[in-house]
């Protein structure tokens, strides 16, 4: 259920306007930076981390959207798309929430059937809406529209 603190994507559909296609690439500004933070960290540990390096990635692109969405509410491709996410209130993310749709994110990407599913639900749904945001009542916007 929405709070009316969120724009109604009906009668206010420029919040959501090209939404999904600026997470996609969002997504994959996010990526080239959290390789590269990954491929920069691996010489700090003698190459040792080469071999468990799945995991590693792991660790950085956690610690990078936990913090980055805690501080902004957007991860920094998502600032470089101008979107944002707000909770159903309205509000930006909290350290609690944006870690809690960090480890949404992480669960929905490690497994194909919620991938899929997720990036379906944005694609079709009003709000733009993936199955992390969908349970946490969150919502990505355009960040140039403000209400």
């Amino acid at each position: 259920m929405f709070s009316s603190a969120l724009p109604d994507p009906d009668y206010q559909a420029e919040f959501y306007a090209g939404v999904p296609f600026k997470r996609g690439m969002a997504w994959i500004v996010d990526t080239v930076l959290t390789v590269i933070l990954t491929a920069i960290i691996v010489p700090f540990t003698a190459f040792t981390a080469l071999f468990f390096l799945p995991f590693l990635y792991l660790i950085v692109n956690l610690l990078y959207r936990w913090i980055s969405l805690s501080r902004s509410s957007a991860t920094p491709g998502m600032r470089f798309a101008a979107i944002e996410f707000r909770r159903s209130d309205g509000r930006v993310f909290d350290t609690a929430t944006a870690f809690m749709h960090t480890l949404g994110y992480s669960l929905s990407i490690a497994f194909v059937l919620p991938q899929v599913l997720s990036i379906a639900m944005m694609l079709l749904g009003p709000r733009g809406q993936g199955l992390t945001d969908t349970v946490l009542g969150t919502v990505a916007l355009n960040k140039t529209a403000r209400f």
